[in-house]
């Protein structure tokens, strides 16, 4: 290719565009932000703020540096596209028109190798220099073309692009070098230039889908460093090459579908991506369906719309009873769907036909058949069965149930089954088989939700069900229940009160007569016939009994049948006592206390009756005639219906206890009237009327339960007192047997049996049995108890010295050791005369022993193997040491 190179040339400086038409050429693929050319615009005053615009702004915008941009994506066609850059003086507004023509670069149409390798020249236009008073001649402002290079280059690398080259490298040694990403900015070293010739290469394969264009700047420097050409922009633009193949976002994709849908219904919409230019045939999808599975009813139930991916119908059949689901296998291919040059893939959609309601419930049979106990509720007497094709447990399944007849009082309900979507008819109401003895139901089954449109079933199922009523044995009730008698108090024993019967309801049962029996009677004042329920009294009727409430008495009564099963009911009989005046009043306190003088002396009392009005009060006061001296000392005075007042009538009357019979009479027709004593406790007492005599301080003393409490706490606690002294005794005798007591495994003798007297004499019978003891087993003497010795323990004084064997004793010594036992014994003042007689008792004869006669110890000693004693414990260790060990 030739130079690109500015030939237009001005003597005088013009404010505005240097050219009325400018074209460019470009890739055919735009992309939105690209850059597309840079437009020039001469300012002579180079003060001017100028605001460049687009006759065209949605498809291309112009920024403040004059660089033409892409505002969308898009395809040029192959003829050129124009349109008009403006520029406008935010000042005086005055405005500069250029029209731009762009041209698609031309397809790429496999050149020669030698045509290919052709560089372009990009020369470095010229500048104004403003200190300069007379104006240099300036080339004209060039915009350079992107340069276009495509992606995934086989090289070979580095691959000569353009060279860079400014009219300056004439006269002086010029230096070049590119800035941006991919230069010195990451990705570095894609591109280099060599810096003394300006030729730009590119290093590597690039891939579009990375970096779609790179955005580099070429300058220009003198040796020193010095710039001396204005930067230039250079834009390379990756050509997409079709390398990469669709992608499914899912590789499975799940849809849905009513049944019965109409032929155009949308399904679900799948989606596939492609990493090549979207604008570009390369990534350019279109969808199809490869199969479908199954085919019933039809092998092309849905279509894809090739570019959407959009799944629809085509038509009718859907029935989700037959086919629940279908299976399509979706294939999206690019280049436009071409099956030679494209790259496809596969992904799966599974759509699934949902239910409608089609289908409505119908039941099993035309009847169905139930029995029911009369009185029972909450009982299952009937379960009704349905069919329905729907998808279960769904509201297109779900059963509902209603009585349409056959129950007017409402005694019946129908539950539905969650699990079965049976219907249970239920019993809500007591059935009475006496008034009913069978039902016929009419009922009526259907969905949740209604029927589809355009189905031809009824929306629902009807049936009937026949209910028998099964005749039990009830309860007897009484009538009325309860019942009321009003009766005066004081009605004597063995009178008749009422007569309270019951009923059966059972009519067409044979049994016979009810009986009476009291089942709660808590005065036990009355009695009932059992054939008849005739009430008679056994005590007299009391309305101040503590059992009655309110003055009525209750009283239960139960009557039984002969059924089967036996039934019995009961029934409450209510007596309204009647009060008469049967009670006479009493004083209230019946102790009281008063001064020895008249002033304070004033005793309050009150009548109380345990009869009601007009047998209580007003109650009457007054003080007997006899004995006399009551009222001499003494007066009395109502103060109200229920209370009077008690004082001294004399000035001074001695302390003491005085008892005060006072008369009071109720209001009764008869009256009642009695005679109360009420204990006056007479006292000195100080200016504010209390009590200040000893008689006071022994009456508020301790009372008798406190006493009893006293004594039983002293009780207790000799009684503990003395089972802690028995314990220390029982305590002590068991120490001192514990010290009597000697481990067998220390003794080598066997344990001292005490036998008759076998001793040598009456001389000889205090001597000491300790002998017998080891030494060691003995306790010592200073720690045992004071007074407290065995009978047969050594005395207390200096013990002989027994020699003591040692353990490694030569056998030749055994002669020396005999002898000095026999001295120490003889020595020793406790041990018995050997020479006196001994005495032992007769122990029978027929011994299975031989005689002791027959043992030789000195004729066999030398022959006799004792290594065996070394096997029977402790006890012979001794001599297991005397006699053993072979010949030593």
């Amino acid at each position: 290719q030739a130079p690109i190179k500015a030939t237009c040339e001005d003597t005088s400086c013009k404010t505005g565009f240097p050219e009325d038409v400018h074209s460019a050429v470009v890739s055919r693929s735009v992309h939105g932000g690209q850059p597309l050319l840079n437009v020039r615009f001469r300012s002579c005053d180079g003060n001017k703020k100028i605001h460049f615009g687009s006759s065209e702004p949605e498809d291309f915008r112009v920024g403040e540096d004059g660089v033409v941009y892409a505002e969308r994506s898009f395809q040029l066609s192959a003829e050129p596209t124009e349109f008009v850059v403006s520029a406008q003086d935010k000042e005086t507004q005055q405005e500069w028109q250029m029209r731009v023509k762009l041209t698609p670069e031309p397809a790429f149409t496999g050149a020669s190798e030698k045509d290919q390798r052709k560089i372009e020249e990009i020369i470095f236009p010229w500048q104004q220099y403003k200190h300069s008073s007379p104006l240099k001649r300036q080339k004209r402002d060039w915009v350079i073309p992107p340069i276009n290079l495509p992606e995934n280059s086989k090289g070979p690398f580095p691959q000569e692009l353009v060279r860079i080259r400014s009219d300056r490298d004439k006269s002086r040694s010029l230096r070049y070098s590119v800035t941006g990403p991919g230069a010195d900015q990451p990705p570095t070293g894609i591109f280099i230039i060599n810096p003394i010739s300006g030729q730009l290469s590119v290093t590597k394969p690039l891939d579009r889908e990375q970096i779609a264009s790179f955005h580099l700047r070429a300058h220009a420097v003198d040796v020193n460093g010095n710039q001396v050409e204005n930067p230039i922009d250079i834009v390379i633009n990756v050509i997409d090459m079709n390398d990469n193949r669709p992608e499914f976002l899912h590789q499975v994709w799940n849809g849905t579908v009513p049944e019965g849908s109409k032929p155009g219904t949308y399904v679900m919409t799948v989606t596939a991506i492609d990493a090549d230019d979207p604008n570009a045939q390369n990534g350019m999808l279109r969808y199809r369906i490869l199969s479908q599975a199954p085919s019933s009813p039809s092998p092309n139930m849905f279509t894809i719309n090739n570019e959407t991916g959009d799944i629809i119908t085509v038509a009718a059949g859907l029935d989700r009873e037959k086919v629940q689901q279908y299976t399509l296998i979706i294939q999206a291919t690019d280049m436009e769907g071409n099956p030679t040059y494209g790259l496809s893939n596969t992904a799966t959609a599974v759509i699934a036909v949902t239910d409608v309601n089609d289908n409505p419930p119908e039941f099993t049979a035309m009847t169905f058949y139930g029995e029911v106990p009369e009185n029972r509720v909450d009982v299952i007497v009937a379960n009704l069965t349905v069919t329905d094709k729907d998808q279960p447990h769904t509201p297109a399944w779900n059963a509902m149930y209603r009585m349409t007849g056959g129950d007017p009082t409402g005694r019946f309900t129908i539950l539905t089954d969650p699990n079965s979507n049976d219907g249970l008819v239920t019993v809500v109401k007591p059935i009475d088989f006496e008034t009913n003895r069978m039902f016929v139901l009419t009922v009526a089954a259907e969905n949740q939700v209604p029927l589809a449109k355009g189905i031809q079933h009824p929306p629902q199922s009807t049936a009937t069900v026949s209910i028998t009523v099964i005749d039990v044995n009830e309860s007897p009730y009484f009538v009325p229940n309860p019942k009321l008698v009003r009766q005066e108090e004081g009605l004597l024993a063995g009178s008749m009160l009422t007569t309270f019967t019951a009923q059966d309801p059972d009519r067409y049962m044979q049994q016979t007569s009810l009986r009476y029996s009291k089942l709660s009677d808590p005065a036990n004042w009355l009695k009932i016939d059992p054939i008849n329920g005739q009430i008679t009294t056994t005590a007299v009727l009391d309305r101040e009994s503590i059992y009655v409430q309110n003055n009525i008495y209750n009283a239960t009564f139960l009557a039984s049948d002969n059924g089967i099963p036996p039934m019995s009911g009961t029934g409450t009989l209510q007596i309204y006592l009647l009060d008469i005046n049967d009670n006479a009043p009493q004083v209230h306190p019946k102790e009281a206390t008063t001064c020895e003088t008249v002033q304070p002396n004033a005793i309050n009392i009150t009548a109380v009756d345990p009869d009601i009005d007009p047998n209580a009060g007003p109650f009457a006061f007054e003080l007997p005639d006899t004995p006399a001296n009551i009222k001499r000392n003494w007066t009395i005075v109502r103060i109200s219906g229920d209370h009077a007042q008690l004082s001294l009538r004399i000035r001074f009357l001695e302390a003491g206890i005085y008892d005060v019979p006072i008369v009071i009479t109720d209001s009764g027709n008869p009256h009642a009237s009695s005679t109360s004593l009420l204990k006056v406790k007479v006292c000195q007492c100080d200016l504010n009327g209390d009590c200040t005599d000893v008689d006071r301080i022994v009456g508020a003393g301790l009372g008798t339960g406190a006493i009893i409490a006293i004594l039983l706490c002293i009780i207790i606690l000799l009684i503990l007192v003395l089972m802690f002294v028995v314990w220390m005794k029982r305590r002590d005798k068991e120490r001192q047997a514990k010290q009597l007591l000697i481990d067998p495994e220390d003794d080598v003798r066997d344990n001292i049996l005490k036998y008759d007297e076998e001793g040598g004499g009456e001389e000889d019978q205090d001597y000491d049995l300790s002998q017998l003891q080891q030494p060691d087993t003995v306790e010592p003497d200073a720690i045992k108890p004071v007074g407290i010795r065995r009978l047969d323990e050594r005395p207390i004084h200096a013990e002989p010295q027994y020699p003591v064997r040692s353990a490694a004793l030569h056998p030749g010594d055994i002669g020396d050791f005999i002898n000095e036992g026999l001295k120490a014994a003889d020595n020793d003042p406790t041990a018995p005369p050997y020479d006196s007689l001994l005495v032992f008792d007769y122990e029978g004869s027929g011994s299975t022993a031989g005689s002791l006669s027959s043992l030789n110890s000195s004729s066999s000693g030398g022959e006799q193997d004792y290594d065996y004693l070394n096997d029977w414990g402790p006890r012979f260790k001794k001599l297991a040491d005397m006699y053993g060990g072979g010949d030593d």
